[in-house]
């Protein structure tokens, strides 16, 4: 049996169809059983190609039922990419299985989407022997579309048209190709035409008569009213251009037309607008009148031209109802485009529309409600059964700042009073989510690998004394040598309170971590630790758990206080009594400077050149006369490309009342959400905005990337951000758009992802805001020799903030743009904001 293992595990095809050959079924079920046993020895072992063919080849050839075969060949180490499907057959009609069938089914059921793709010809291959109908589940027809649609570099397959004409899957599959989401990323392969491969078979197969056109036409459009990702509908709407329908078939399906023309993605909509144009008087006008209303208000500026110009001609073709048509083009009287604006009230006037005159009323000021204080922290954990749902919810995911916290908290108090019913529920949690104590040089930097080994203390599971003494390690490292190592200040200080907190664990009755955030924002209450220090009273503190506790203290003087904790009398009171009369985080000096890419390295380095050429970042000096003894206050800004190691999270919470300090330590990866993409960086802009004390230079910076942002979602927390700023009187914003337009001009953001979060400040009741900002980035843009894209629609906004507003602000460099003359875009706009500022 052993030899019979070894031939399978080295993929010796030959050796294992010998070793079958004349075998009985209980010598080859035996078989079977030693060849399941050691695939799930081998549980790091990866079946290739050949290994793969050699395992299904031995699993039909030895196990009893095909439940347990597709088991077998759909574990996730099997990969059944480029496997033939002959060998298994051949064996399965030696041995006189009629179950192959219903392998491939289970196969299709149970691979996940990527695999399914890859071993798709095996899975097909194993019905087509069997003359069995194809599966219709979603993976399997994503399989299917792939093979029609991937790539033949050699050109030694039949053009498409041919294999799809013989293909005896077509009709079952064919119709699922328009219900499964995201199958058209499958077609978008292409055979040396792109996109258009399938569909131009598809086109061709109806034209010939094998398909039914009305119903592939039908089937087109219920796929594009479902709607998908842009690549997935790419395919589709090739297919219906191809079609190209004739007018009444247009006609029996205009209301279609026009929901894909009001609500469908941008070209889904310029398809269904081109379509019916195209095909004439064909849809009900009150239905045509309804739906060109909703794309006048669409963001798409092509699409909404269009719209305007085939209202225009339908008014002209139709006098009788040109008055109507009017009443539809005022529709676009709030469009942010003002040339559209503009374009569309003139038509509507011309086609005898006539508005009401609207008085707008002017306000000098923001309407922003008062700004609220950061949300209490939640109360600590009450219960054992609370802490181990808590642990298992952040063993899922990640662990955010907040929940460390309070689970540390909960750990340290009631791991101490309720040792062994914290590690009875605990142990089980560990060990399902198989948690295990971390390399040292991932929990170097990672406050989350860190946390399980105090996790595992807990739960009394693992070498303690070996715990023990790391634990005693990290705390007897210098500060110099943390510092030498480049761990992120965060990260050491997290390092040092859970190395802390995982020997407070041999306590008893511990009350808990005095650094515990009264605030979200991570900030504590001085009262509120001070009464902490007090129940204390003369039992030792812990360096590590008040050295942040006095980090998160808001950087105000509260001599009164002070008092108090200094007559306390102990340790502990006398050092919260000088965190309170301000005399140890001073506020650094910041400095503005531009940093160029890392060296490029020796080996192949792909990543470089695709990095940016500059950033504008900001460095942090504390005064000459102070000792920087938390490695906080300093800061030399890294070169683009410097690895960074996700730290970004933690600073909020270990500074709550130091803003500056913190923008300029997460300004490089919100640079990078700007510049490389980087995603999910929003919620740190909110943090900052949460945060308390002078943000300086480096939160202006942060506003302004914020704003440049690649992702929406990042952009909306910057929009959010700036107006909790601004609510709270805390936003420089001729500062920030200074840096904003100063950048634009330089190429290290891209301008237009900022018109739309200013332009939602404006009808959010930050008018003046965004108009100081606009005020603040105009100049050195006009200025530039070719004004970057996106500077006509900044114009375009601040002509709508100032009139919002009635605030006259001079703008440099705006006259000698007017004075240009011409009719580009940029002229027009300028000229606008003239008037403007002239009314």
């Amino acid at each position: 049996m052993t030899g019979f293992v070894e031939a399978v595990a080295r993929g010796r095809m030959s050796k294992v169809r010998s070793a079958l050959a004349g075998l009985d079924e209980p010598a080859r079920r035996a078989l079977g059983d030693e060849l399941v046993a050691d695939v799930r020895r081998r549980r790091d072992a990866w079946w290739w190609q050949g290994e793969a063919a050699t395992l299904a080849v031995a699993a039909v050839g030895t196990l009893s039922t095909p439940t347990k075969v597709a088991a077998l060949l759909g574990r996730r180490s099997v990969w059944l990419v480029g496997v033939d499907a002959a060998p298994v057959v051949d064996v399965a009609r030696e041995r006189g299985v009629t179950w192959l069938a219903d392998v491939a089914y289970k196969l299709a059921d149970r691979l996940p989407r990527d695999r399914m793709v890859a071993g798709w010809r095996f899975v097909a291959g194993l019905l087509l022997a069997e003359k069995a109908p194809p599966s219709t589940a979603d993976d399997f027809v994503r399989g299917w579309a792939a093979a029609q649609g991937w790539p033949d570099p050699r050109g030694t397959r039949p053009p498409t048209v041919d294999r799809l004409r013989a293909d005896p899957f077509l009709d079952a599959l064919l119709p699922r190709l328009f219900e499964v989401d995201g199958v058209g990323t499958e077609l978008d392969r292409g055979d040396g035409t792109g996109t258009e491969a399938v569909p131009r078979a598809l086109t061709a197969l109806a034209a010939e008569g094998r398909l039914d056109r009305a119903v592939l036409l039908n089937r087109v459009l219920g796929r594009l009213l479902r709607g998908d990702r842009p690549s997935a509908l790419r395919p589709f709407l090739v297919l219906h251009d191809l079609l190209a329908p004739a007018p009444d078939e247009v006609a029996v399906r205009s209301s279609a037309y026009l929901r894909l023309l009001a609500d469908g993605p941008g070209p889904v909509a310029s398809a269904a607008q081109r379509t019916l144009r195209q095909a004439g008087d064909v849809a009900e006008p009150e239905a045509l009148w309804e739906a060109a209303r909703t794309v006048l208000a669409r963001p798409e500026k092509a699409l909404v031209r269009a719209q305007v110009s085939w209202l225009d001609r339908l008014a002209r073709q139709h006098p009788d109802r040109a008055p109507q048509i009017g009443a539809v083009l005022a529709a676009a009287a709030d469009h942010p485009d003002a040339g559209l604006r503009e374009r569309a009230l003139t038509l509507a006037q011309r086609h005898g529309h006539r508005p009401v005159a609207v008085t707008r009323v002017a306000e000098a000021r923001d309407d922003l409600p008062p700004p609220l204080p950061a949300a209490a922290a939640p109360p600590p954990i009450a219960e054992v059964d609370e802490l181990v749902e808590e642990v298992a919810a952040a063993l899922r995911g990640q662990w955010p700042t907040a929940v460390l916290e309070r689970v540390v908290e909960g750990l340290v108090r009631l791991g101490t009073r309720e040792r062994d019913r914290v590690a009875a529920a605990l142990a089980p949690v560990l060990r399902r989510a198989g948690v295990a104590e971390c390399d040292e040089s991932w929990g170097r930097f990672l406050p989350a690998a860190q946390v399980n080994g105090l996790l595992l203390a807990a739960a009394g599971i693992g070498d303690a004394t070996r715990r023990r003494d790391h634990w005693a390690s990290v705390l007897a490292t210098s500060r110099s040598a943390q510092a030498a190592s480049g761990r992120p200040a965060p990260t050491w200080l997290y390092r040092l309170r859970l190395a802390e907190a995982g020997q407070r664990l041999a306590g008893h009755d511990d009350p808990g971590l005095m650094s515990a955030p009264t605030s979200t924002s991570g900030a504590i209450e001085p009262a509120v630790l001070y009464e902490r220090l007090a129940a204390l009273g003369d039992r030792p503190h812990w360096q590590w758990d008040c050295t942040q506790a006095f980090l998160r203290l808001p950087a105000v003087v509260d001599e009164p206080l002070a008092a108090r904790a200094e007559a306390l009398g102990t340790t502990a009171g006398i050092e919260l009594a000088v965190w309170l009369r301000g005399e140890v985080v001073p506020v650094p000096a910041q400095e503005v400077v531009t940093v160029g890419r890392r060296e490029r390295s020796r080996a192949y380095d792909w990543a470089y050149d695709s990095l940016p050429d500059r950033r504008r970042l900001v460095a942090l000096t504390p005064p000459a006369d102070v000792d920087d003894r938390f490695g906080l206050l300093t800061l030399a800004p890294p070169a683009i490309g410097t690895r960074m190691f996700g730290t970004v999270d933690l600073w909020p919470a270990v500074l709550p009342g130091h803003r500056g300090v913190v923008a300029a330590q997460v300004l490089p990866e919100l640079a990078m959400a700007a510049q490389e993409g980087l995603g999910g960086r929003g919620p740190v802009l909110l943090a900052l905005a949460e945060c308390t004390g002078a943000g300086g230079t480096a939160l202006d910076l942060a506003v302004a990337y914020g704003l440049c942002a690649r992702h929406e979602a990042d952009r909306v927390a910057a929009l959010d951000a700036l107006l909790l700023l601004a609510a709270a009187g805390d936003l420089d914003a001729p500062r920030i758009g200074r840096h904003l337009g100063e950048m634009g001009t330089q190429g290290q953001v891209v301008l237009t992802r900022a018109v739309t979060p200013l332009r939602d400040a404006v009808a959010a009741g930050a008018p003046l805001s965004a108009w100081r900002l606009l005020a603040g980035a105009l100049p050195p843009l006009l200025a530039a020799p070719a004004p970057p894209r996106g500077t006509p629609d900044l114009l375009a906004l601040a002509a709508e903030a100032a009139a919002t507003t009635g605030v006259r602000i001079e703008v440099p460099g705006l006259a000698d743009v007017v004075a240009r003359g011409g009719g580009s875009r940029l002229v027009a706009e300028a000229r606008r904001l003239t008037t403007a500022l002239a009314a």
